[in-house]
């Protein structure tokens, strides 16, 4: 694997970076670490994010968490990305933690952006004290993925970047579909459903053999 130097901060190269600045933050696009994390719905209902039929991670019923194959094309990998980020099951003995960990491991493998992934990706979970109610009611959630698509700001950002910003192989997919909620409350089932878009930072070769995730956008906030 290319012993290439990670940025330490992916936004930093995004959002404060002078030219990718006036490109992403002028218009308004981003707050990255800002999305609030997933809560139940009011009066019992179960509200939730939609994964992606398409990829080759497990049922929301499985009883381990979703694990992302290894790929080496990036639309691939940002499906799969997608659907174990929305698929989880508070029947089974996980929580939160081990989900989100499942998303860690394909992160950047020299760990420069680790923190940052990891923070981003628990506002995309319940919260521990969200998790203990939506187990009450067995909820499980997943993904059913739209679109997945280059955005035509990612293809801006790259032309005002400058030389060494972003890495070669890095890409920005924006990934719309419909969040998936079912459970039960008292003894009746419930279900929602909820439309949801973000974008995922992934880079591939040649900087990585295979390809890793960097970082995420705000929940509902993806470029366009």
């Amino acid at each position: 694997m290319p012993q290439t130097r990670f940025p330490r901060r992916l936004m930093i190269v995004l959002i404060v970076g002078a030219a990718v600045l006036a490109v992403l933050v002028g218009v308004g696009l981003y707050g990255l670490l800002l999305a609030p994390r997933s809560e139940p719905s009011p009066s019992g209902s179960v509200a939730g994010d939609p994964p992606d039929a398409s990829t080759s991670t497990p049922s929301p019923s499985s009883s381990t968490p979703p694990v992302i194959r290894e790929s080496d094309d990036p639309e691939t990998f940002a499906r799969a990305f997608a659907a174990a980020l929305f698929t989880w099951d508070t029947a089974t003995e996980f929580g939160p933690a081990d989900y989100a960990q499942v998303i860690v491991d394909v992160g950047d493998p020299s760990g420069n952006e680790t923190a940052g992934l990891a923070s981003d990706v628990r506002t995309y979970l319940p919260t521990t004290d969200a998790w203990a109610q939506l187990r009450t009611m067995q909820t499980r959630q997943w993904l059913d993925i739209n679109d997945v698509f280059v955005p035509d700001e990612w293809a801006t950002a790259l032309e005002q970047a400058s030389e060494g910003q972003i890495l070669p192989g890095t890409v920005a997919y924006t990934i719309t579909g419909v969040r998936q909620r079912e459970g039960i409350h008292g003894t009746e089932p419930v279900t929602s459903s909820h439309n949801v878009a973000f974008t995922v930072f992934i880079t591939c070769e040649p900087t990585f053999d295979t390809c890793r995730a960097l970082r995420l956008s705000e929940l509902d906030n993806p470029l366009r």
